[in-house]
């Protein structure tokens, strides 16, 4: 793979401690300003003290925020579910974007995901199905809104 070839990564981790909306609100602005001068895009979904995050950029630059998110102490048991090189970015728009997953009123639609536990133990197509589930999904929900952080 070329220096300045795209890859994507989706990991899982589980928060050290519980993250509030304040905590979210420094690390997004944080992890979007750092992006940015990376260019890296992605997404970040938090539930119930887990996070699965997708990153797209170059290469080496994702291999090295990844060496630096695993020596994060804000995170545990962080593990890779899909590393793979990509032609184009679902996230362009993004420098990170962002969702809480709340739990659905009433019955859960099918395919309604609240947890991401099953994703750990997964094959390969698997996860890369369900990244792309959970891409659509997002994209949908956050469609014209704004990168801003929660309030």
């Amino acid at each position: 793979m070329t220096q300045d070839a795209l890859a994507t990564v989706v990991y899982t981790s589980t928060a050290t401690q519980p993250f509030d909306s304040s905590a979210l609100s420094d690390l997004l602005r944080q992890s979007r300003a750092n992006n940015s001068a990376a260019d890296l895009t992605g997404m970040l979904l938090y539930r119930g003290g887990r996070f699965i995050q997708v990153l797209e950029g170059p290469s080496d630059v994702i291999d090295d925020l990844m060496a630096t998110i695993g020596q994060d102490s804000r995170h545990a048991d962080m593990r890779v579910l899909l590393r793979e090189p990509i032609a184009e970015r679902s996230f362009g728009d993004w420098t990170m974007g962002y969702e809480p997953i709340g739990v659905p009123a009433g019955d859960a639609p099918e395919g309604f995901r609240d947890t991401f536990d099953d994703l750990e133990s997964a094959d390969e197509s698997t996860v890369a199905r369900a990244v792309r589930e959970l891409t659509v999904w997002f994209r949908v929900r956050r469609q014209g809104v704004p990168e801003t952080p929660p309030s």
